[in-house]
Protein backbone atom coordinates (compact mmCIF):
# COMPACT_ATOMS: atom_id res chain seq x y z
CA UNK A 1 0.00 0.00 0.00
CA UNK A 2 1.72 3.20 -1.01
CA UNK A 3 1.75 6.21 0.90
CA UNK A 4 -0.45 9.30 0.39
CA UNK A 5 -3.44 7.08 -1.29
CA UNK A 6 -7.11 7.15 -0.31
CA UNK A 7 -6.21 4.24 2.37
CA UNK A 8 -3.73 6.72 4.41
CA UNK A 9 -5.80 9.67 4.39
CA UNK A 10 -8.76 7.12 5.74
CA UNK A 11 -6.20 6.19 8.38
CA UNK A 12 -5.48 9.29 9.34
CA UNK A 13 -9.20 10.00 9.84
CA UNK A 14 -9.50 6.66 12.00
CA UNK A 15 -6.07 7.76 14.14
CA UNK A 16 -7.59 11.19 15.05
CA UNK A 17 -10.98 10.10 15.87
CA UNK A 18 -8.86 7.51 18.03
CA UNK A 19 -7.04 10.81 19.60
CA UNK A 20 -10.36 12.73 20.58
CA UNK A 21 -11.74 9.44 22.01
CA UNK A 22 -8.62 8.43 23.95
CA UNK A 23 -7.99 11.95 24.57
CA UNK A 24 -10.80 11.74 27.28
CA UNK A 25 -8.23 10.04 29.83
CA UNK A 26 -6.24 13.26 30.33
CA UNK A 27 -9.94 15.41 30.93
CA UNK A 28 -12.02 13.51 32.61
CA UNK A 29 -10.41 13.57 35.73
CA UNK A 30 -10.02 17.19 35.77
CA UNK A 31 -14.15 17.98 35.49
CA UNK A 32 -14.54 15.20 38.17
CA UNK A 33 -11.94 17.04 40.88
CA UNK A 34 -14.53 18.52 42.98
CA UNK A 35 -17.06 15.50 42.92
CA UNK A 36 -14.28 13.11 43.41
CA UNK A 37 -12.88 15.52 46.66
CA UNK A 38 -16.68 15.60 48.15
CA UNK A 39 -17.25 11.65 48.10
CA UNK A 40 -13.88 11.05 49.40
CA UNK A 41 -13.62 13.75 52.14
CA UNK A 42 -10.33 15.05 50.87
CA UNK A 43 -8.02 18.51 51.00
CA UNK A 44 -7.90 20.22 47.34
CA UNK A 45 -3.86 18.61 47.53
CA UNK A 46 -4.95 15.13 47.66
CA UNK A 47 -7.77 15.36 45.63
CA UNK A 48 -5.52 16.52 42.62
CA UNK A 49 -3.24 13.41 43.08
CA UNK A 50 -4.74 11.38 40.66
CA UNK A 51 -4.23 14.13 38.11
CA UNK A 52 -0.83 13.98 38.71
CA UNK A 53 -0.50 10.08 38.27
CA UNK A 54 -2.87 10.44 34.77
CA UNK A 55 0.34 12.67 33.98
CA UNK A 56 3.17 10.40 34.61
CA UNK A 57 0.86 7.02 33.42
CA UNK A 58 0.59 9.50 30.22
CA UNK A 59 4.25 10.17 29.84
CA UNK A 60 6.16 6.53 30.56
CA UNK A 61 3.49 4.82 29.26
CA UNK A 62 3.70 7.18 25.67
CA UNK A 63 7.57 5.07 25.84
CA UNK A 64 6.40 1.67 26.29
CA UNK A 65 3.45 1.49 23.79
CA UNK A 66 6.04 3.32 21.38
CA UNK A 67 8.42 0.19 21.74
CA UNK A 68 5.62 -1.40 20.88
CA UNK A 69 4.92 0.51 17.94
CA UNK A 70 8.20 0.11 16.46
CA UNK A 71 8.29 -3.36 17.11
CA UNK A 72 4.91 -5.64 16.49
CA UNK A 73 3.08 -1.61 14.58
CA UNK A 74 1.10 0.41 15.96
CA UNK A 75 -2.35 -1.63 15.99
CA UNK A 76 -0.83 -3.74 19.26
CA UNK A 77 -0.50 -0.75 21.35
CA UNK A 78 -3.76 0.97 20.59
CA UNK A 79 -5.64 -2.30 20.96
CA UNK A 80 -4.17 -2.36 24.70
CA UNK A 81 -4.21 1.43 25.13
CA UNK A 82 -7.80 0.88 24.67
CA UNK A 83 -8.81 -1.89 26.52
CA UNK A 84 -6.19 -0.56 29.47
CA UNK A 85 -8.41 2.55 29.44
CA UNK A 86 -12.00 1.28 29.15
CA UNK A 87 -11.25 -1.25 32.46
CA UNK A 88 -9.37 1.74 34.32
CA UNK A 89 -12.53 4.04 34.14
CA UNK A 90 -14.37 0.64 35.16
CA UNK A 91 -11.74 0.13 37.87
CA UNK A 92 -12.37 3.99 39.27
CA UNK A 93 -15.93 3.20 39.14
CA UNK A 94 -15.90 1.01 41.52
CA UNK A 95 -12.60 2.59 43.81
CA UNK A 96 -13.82 2.46 47.19
CA UNK A 97 -10.53 5.03 48.37
CA UNK A 98 -9.02 7.99 46.35
CA UNK A 99 -6.37 5.89 46.70
CA UNK A 100 -7.18 3.08 44.38
CA UNK A 101 -8.91 5.42 42.25
CA UNK A 102 -5.61 7.28 42.10
CA UNK A 103 -4.06 3.84 40.64
CA UNK A 104 -6.58 3.22 38.78
CA UNK A 105 -5.75 6.84 37.08
CA UNK A 106 -1.90 6.68 36.43
CA UNK A 107 -2.08 2.67 35.90
CA UNK A 108 -4.23 2.10 33.66
CA UNK A 109 -5.96 5.20 32.49
CA UNK A 110 -2.94 7.48 31.63
CA UNK A 111 -1.40 4.47 30.54
CA UNK A 112 -4.08 3.45 28.17
CA UNK A 113 -4.43 7.35 26.90
CA UNK A 114 -1.14 7.76 26.06
CA UNK A 115 -1.31 4.62 23.02
CA UNK A 116 -3.78 7.06 20.96
CA UNK A 117 -0.86 10.38 20.95
CA UNK A 118 2.44 9.51 20.17
CA UNK A 119 2.18 6.52 18.74
CA UNK A 120 -0.39 7.12 16.37
CA UNK A 121 1.74 10.60 15.43
CA UNK A 122 4.74 8.52 14.84
CA UNK A 123 2.94 5.89 12.70
CA UNK A 124 1.11 8.69 10.58
CA UNK A 125 4.15 9.72 9.88
CA UNK A 126 5.36 7.00 7.81
CA UNK A 127 2.07 6.71 5.46
CA UNK A 128 3.04 10.74 4.33
CA UNK A 129 6.01 12.33 2.32
CA UNK A 130 5.40 15.53 0.94
CA UNK A 131 2.63 16.43 2.70
CA UNK A 132 4.06 14.43 6.31
CA UNK A 133 3.62 17.93 8.10
CA UNK A 134 0.16 18.66 8.29
CA UNK A 135 -0.44 15.06 8.35
CA UNK A 136 1.05 14.71 11.66
CA UNK A 137 -0.65 18.12 12.62
CA UNK A 138 -3.64 16.74 11.72
CA UNK A 139 -3.50 13.27 14.10
CA UNK A 140 -1.72 14.93 16.98
CA UNK A 141 -4.79 17.81 17.08
CA UNK A 142 -6.75 15.06 17.99
CA UNK A 143 -5.42 15.92 21.76
CA UNK A 144 -6.78 19.60 21.82
CA UNK A 145 -10.47 18.11 20.26
CA UNK A 146 -10.53 16.31 23.07
CA UNK A 147 -10.18 18.63 25.76
CA UNK A 148 -12.44 20.59 23.75
CA UNK A 149 -15.54 18.09 23.15
CA UNK A 150 -15.01 15.88 26.22
CA UNK A 151 -15.39 18.28 29.66
CA UNK A 152 -18.60 19.93 28.66
CA UNK A 153 -19.88 16.11 27.85
CA UNK A 154 -18.52 14.78 31.06
CA UNK A 155 -19.94 17.72 33.20
CA UNK A 156 -23.18 16.99 32.15
CA UNK A 157 -23.40 12.78 33.01
CA UNK A 158 -21.22 14.26 36.36
CA UNK A 159 -24.42 16.45 37.00
CA UNK A 160 -27.48 14.30 35.98
CA UNK A 161 -25.96 10.82 36.66
CA UNK A 162 -22.79 11.21 39.17
CA UNK A 163 -19.01 10.85 38.29
CA UNK A 164 -19.22 6.89 39.28
CA UNK A 165 -21.86 6.62 36.44
CA UNK A 166 -20.46 8.57 34.29
CA UNK A 167 -17.01 6.83 34.89
CA UNK A 168 -18.62 3.79 34.16
CA UNK A 169 -20.33 4.77 30.94
CA UNK A 170 -17.16 6.06 29.64
CA UNK A 171 -15.24 2.85 29.81
CA UNK A 172 -17.84 0.82 28.03
CA UNK A 173 -17.81 3.60 25.30
CA UNK A 174 -14.02 3.70 24.96
CA UNK A 175 -14.18 -0.01 24.60
CA UNK A 176 -17.25 -0.12 22.04
CA UNK A 177 -15.66 2.26 19.91
CA UNK A 178 -12.03 1.81 20.07
CA UNK A 179 -11.21 -1.58 19.22
CA UNK A 180 -13.34 -1.50 15.80
CA UNK A 181 -11.45 1.62 15.07
CA UNK A 182 -7.96 0.22 15.66
CA UNK A 183 -8.80 -2.87 12.91
CA UNK A 184 -8.36 0.10 10.48
CA UNK A 185 -4.60 0.27 11.30
CA UNK A 186 -4.16 -3.10 11.11
CA UNK A 187 -1.95 -2.90 7.98
CA UNK A 188 2.15 -2.09 8.58
CA UNK A 189 3.44 1.47 7.03
CA UNK A 190 5.54 1.19 3.69
CA UNK A 191 9.20 1.44 4.60
CA UNK A 192 9.96 4.45 2.22
CA UNK A 193 10.99 8.28 2.37
CA UNK A 194 10.00 10.45 0.42
CA UNK A 195 11.96 13.72 0.41
CA UNK A 196 9.75 17.24 -0.37
CA UNK A 197 10.24 17.27 -3.91
CA UNK A 198 9.09 13.45 -4.33
CA UNK A 199 12.22 11.64 -5.18
CA UNK A 200 13.10 8.57 -2.86
CA UNK A 201 15.88 9.38 -0.38
CA UNK A 202 17.27 8.22 2.40
CA UNK A 203 16.38 10.54 5.82
CA UNK A 204 19.50 12.25 7.05
CA UNK A 205 20.95 10.71 10.66
CA UNK A 206 21.79 12.78 13.34
CA UNK A 207 25.76 12.32 12.26
CA UNK A 208 24.26 14.76 9.80
CA UNK A 209 24.35 17.74 12.20
CA UNK A 210 27.65 16.52 14.02
CA UNK A 211 25.66 14.86 16.63
CA UNK A 212 25.14 11.04 18.27
CA UNK A 213 21.41 9.80 18.24
CA UNK A 214 22.20 10.15 22.28
CA UNK A 215 22.93 13.79 21.84
CA UNK A 216 20.22 14.64 19.58
CA UNK A 217 17.56 12.89 21.50
CA UNK A 218 18.96 14.70 25.07
CA UNK A 219 18.81 18.00 22.82
CA UNK A 220 15.24 17.51 22.12
CA UNK A 221 14.27 16.39 25.73
CA UNK A 222 15.59 19.40 26.79
CA UNK A 223 13.62 21.45 24.20
CA UNK A 224 10.41 19.63 24.97
CA UNK A 225 10.75 20.33 28.61
CA UNK A 226 11.67 24.20 28.48
CA UNK A 227 9.14 25.11 25.70
CA UNK A 228 6.51 23.49 28.08
CA UNK A 229 7.75 25.00 31.25
CA UNK A 230 7.05 28.35 29.28
CA UNK A 231 3.41 26.92 27.47
CA UNK A 232 2.21 26.12 30.41
CA UNK A 233 2.41 29.31 32.44
CA UNK A 234 -0.77 30.71 30.85
CA UNK A 235 -2.42 27.57 30.39
CA UNK A 236 -2.32 25.97 33.79
CA UNK A 237 -2.86 29.59 35.64
CA UNK A 238 -5.02 31.90 33.23
CA UNK A 239 -7.67 31.20 34.98
CA UNK A 240 -6.56 32.06 39.05
CA UNK A 241 -4.65 34.74 37.59
CA UNK A 242 -7.81 36.28 35.78
CA UNK A 243 -9.27 35.51 39.47
CA UNK A 244 -6.79 37.81 40.92
CA UNK A 245 -7.33 41.10 38.68
CA UNK A 246 -10.60 40.84 39.37
CA UNK A 247 -12.20 39.18 36.13
CA UNK A 248 -13.85 36.25 37.67
CA UNK A 249 -12.69 32.81 36.82
CA UNK A 250 -15.38 32.52 34.35
CA UNK A 251 -13.68 34.81 32.14
CA UNK A 252 -10.02 32.58 31.99
CA UNK A 253 -11.89 29.52 31.52
CA UNK A 254 -12.93 30.99 28.37
CA UNK A 255 -9.57 32.41 27.08
CA UNK A 256 -8.25 28.70 27.74
CA UNK A 257 -10.84 27.92 25.80
CA UNK A 258 -9.93 30.13 22.93
CA UNK A 259 -6.08 29.25 23.33
CA UNK A 260 -7.17 25.46 23.32
CA UNK A 261 -9.63 26.42 20.08
CA UNK A 262 -7.06 27.98 18.27
CA UNK A 263 -4.12 25.83 19.06
CA UNK A 264 -5.54 23.40 16.37
CA UNK A 265 -5.57 26.17 14.07
CA UNK A 266 -1.99 26.77 15.10
CA UNK A 267 -1.12 23.34 14.84
CA UNK A 268 -2.89 22.80 11.05
CA UNK A 269 -1.31 25.72 9.74
CA UNK A 270 2.45 25.03 11.29
CA UNK A 271 2.06 21.23 9.97
CA UNK A 272 1.25 22.95 6.36
CA UNK A 273 4.24 25.16 6.84
CA UNK A 274 6.14 22.31 8.14
CA UNK A 275 6.11 20.47 4.87
CA UNK A 276 8.00 23.75 3.48
CA UNK A 277 10.61 24.28 5.93
CA UNK A 278 11.10 21.53 7.89
CA UNK A 279 11.14 20.61 11.19
CA UNK A 280 13.92 22.46 13.11
CA UNK A 281 12.43 25.95 11.52
CA UNK A 282 8.97 25.46 12.36
CA UNK A 283 9.90 24.51 15.62
CA UNK A 284 12.03 27.86 15.97
CA UNK A 285 9.45 30.14 14.64
CA UNK A 286 6.41 28.27 16.51
CA UNK A 287 8.83 29.22 19.68
CA UNK A 288 9.78 32.86 19.01
CA UNK A 289 6.12 33.52 18.42
CA UNK A 290 5.06 31.83 21.80
CA UNK A 291 7.82 33.87 23.68
CA UNK A 292 6.36 37.02 21.66
CA UNK A 293 2.65 36.23 23.15
CA UNK A 294 4.13 35.52 26.27
CA UNK A 295 5.91 38.80 26.86
CA UNK A 296 2.52 40.80 26.03
CA UNK A 297 1.51 39.26 29.15
CA UNK A 298 3.64 41.93 31.32
CA UNK A 299 2.58 44.92 29.98
CA UNK A 300 -0.80 44.36 29.21
CA UNK A 301 -3.57 43.05 31.87
CA UNK A 302 -7.01 44.98 30.82
CA UNK A 303 -9.57 42.33 30.01
CA UNK A 304 -9.95 42.28 26.04
CA UNK A 305 -6.14 42.73 26.01
CA UNK A 306 -5.84 39.36 27.62
CA UNK A 307 -8.12 37.89 25.07
CA UNK A 308 -6.81 38.63 22.58
CA UNK A 309 -3.14 37.93 23.73
CA UNK A 310 -4.54 34.51 24.99
CA UNK A 311 -5.76 34.17 21.31
CA UNK A 312 -2.34 34.78 19.82
CA UNK A 313 -0.52 32.39 22.76
CA UNK A 314 -2.97 29.79 20.95
CA UNK A 315 -1.49 30.76 17.39
CA UNK A 316 1.72 30.45 18.40
CA UNK A 317 2.08 27.25 20.83
CA UNK A 318 0.16 24.60 18.73
CA UNK A 319 2.58 23.46 16.18
CA UNK A 320 5.09 23.31 18.39
CA UNK A 321 4.97 19.77 19.83
CA UNK A 322 4.24 18.04 16.38
CA UNK A 323 7.22 19.82 15.18
CA UNK A 324 9.35 17.55 17.46
CA UNK A 325 8.16 14.08 15.82
CA UNK A 326 8.68 15.68 12.29
CA UNK A 327 12.50 16.54 13.08
CA UNK A 328 12.46 12.77 14.73
CA UNK A 329 11.25 11.39 11.43
CA UNK A 330 13.66 13.61 9.73
CA UNK A 331 16.86 12.46 11.53
CA UNK A 332 15.96 8.96 13.01
CA UNK A 333 15.48 5.55 11.46
CA UNK A 334 11.99 4.98 11.39
CA UNK A 335 12.22 1.39 13.24
CA UNK A 336 13.04 3.98 16.06
CA UNK A 337 10.12 6.41 15.31
CA UNK A 338 7.78 5.48 17.73
CA UNK A 339 10.20 5.28 21.16
CA UNK A 340 11.85 8.73 20.51
CA UNK A 341 8.55 10.04 19.55
CA UNK A 342 7.29 8.96 23.19
CA UNK A 343 10.54 9.74 25.13
CA UNK A 344 10.20 13.97 23.61
CA UNK A 345 6.51 13.31 24.52
CA UNK A 346 7.52 12.46 28.16
CA UNK A 347 9.62 15.46 28.35
CA UNK A 348 6.61 18.18 27.15
CA UNK A 349 4.34 16.52 29.38
CA UNK A 350 7.02 16.79 32.04
CA UNK A 351 7.55 20.01 31.30
CA UNK A 352 3.70 21.00 31.69
CA UNK A 353 3.80 19.08 35.15
CA UNK A 354 7.21 21.49 36.09
CA UNK A 355 6.00 24.36 35.19
CA UNK A 356 2.56 24.59 36.02
CA UNK A 357 4.06 24.01 39.48
CA UNK A 358 6.65 26.15 39.21
CA UNK A 359 4.65 29.38 38.20
CA UNK A 360 2.44 28.39 40.96
CA UNK A 361 5.67 28.35 43.55
CA UNK A 362 7.00 31.73 42.43
CA UNK A 363 3.31 33.25 43.01
CA UNK A 364 3.56 32.03 46.12
CA UNK A 365 6.83 33.47 46.88
CA UNK A 366 6.00 37.15 45.18
CA UNK A 367 2.31 37.35 44.95
CA UNK A 368 2.26 38.17 41.21
CA UNK A 369 2.41 36.26 38.56
CA UNK A 370 4.75 38.67 36.97
CA UNK A 371 8.02 37.27 37.86
CA UNK A 372 6.69 33.69 36.69
CA UNK A 373 5.92 35.50 33.45
CA UNK A 374 9.21 36.06 33.60
CA UNK A 375 10.14 32.45 34.12
CA UNK A 376 8.41 31.19 31.68
CA UNK A 377 10.37 34.21 29.17
CA UNK A 378 13.85 32.27 30.20
CA UNK A 379 12.90 28.77 29.89
CA UNK A 380 11.47 29.70 26.29
CA UNK A 381 14.89 31.81 25.69
CA UNK A 382 16.41 27.84 26.08
CA UNK A 383 14.22 26.18 23.51
CA UNK A 384 14.83 29.18 20.97
CA UNK A 385 18.35 28.66 21.60
CA UNK A 386 18.26 25.43 21.39
CA UNK A 387 16.45 25.16 18.11
CA UNK A 388 18.80 28.35 16.67
CA UNK A 389 21.90 26.05 17.29
CA UNK A 390 20.42 22.84 15.71
CA UNK A 391 19.48 24.78 12.46
CA UNK A 392 22.95 26.51 12.48
CA UNK A 393 24.59 23.04 13.01
CA UNK A 394 22.81 22.16 9.25
CA UNK A 395 23.44 25.04 7.50
CA UNK A 396 27.07 24.43 8.57
CA UNK A 397 27.13 20.65 8.16
CA UNK A 398 25.69 21.74 4.65
CA UNK A 399 28.12 24.11 3.52
CA UNK A 400 30.99 21.46 4.49
CA UNK A 401 29.56 18.86 2.51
Amino acid sequence: MSIESPYAWTRLAASLVLSTIGGVGMWSVVVALPAVQAEFGVARAGASLPYTLTMVGFGLGGILMGRLSDRFGVIVPVIAGSIALGLGFIAAWAAGSLALFALAQGLLIGAGSSATFAPLVADTSFWFGRRRGIAVAICASGNYLAGTVWPPIVQHFIETAGWRATYLGIGFFCIATMLPLAMVLRRRPPIVEVALGGARAAAPSPHALGLSPGQLQTLLVIAGVACCVAMSMPQVHIVAYCGDLGYGAARGAEMLSLMLGLGIVSRLVSGWICDRIGGVRTLLLGSVLQGIALTLFLPFDGLVSLYVIAGLFGLSQGGIVPSYAIIVREYFPPREAGRRVGIVIMATLFGMALGGWMSGAIFDLTGSYQAAFVNGIAWNLLNVSIAVWLLRRSGLRLATA
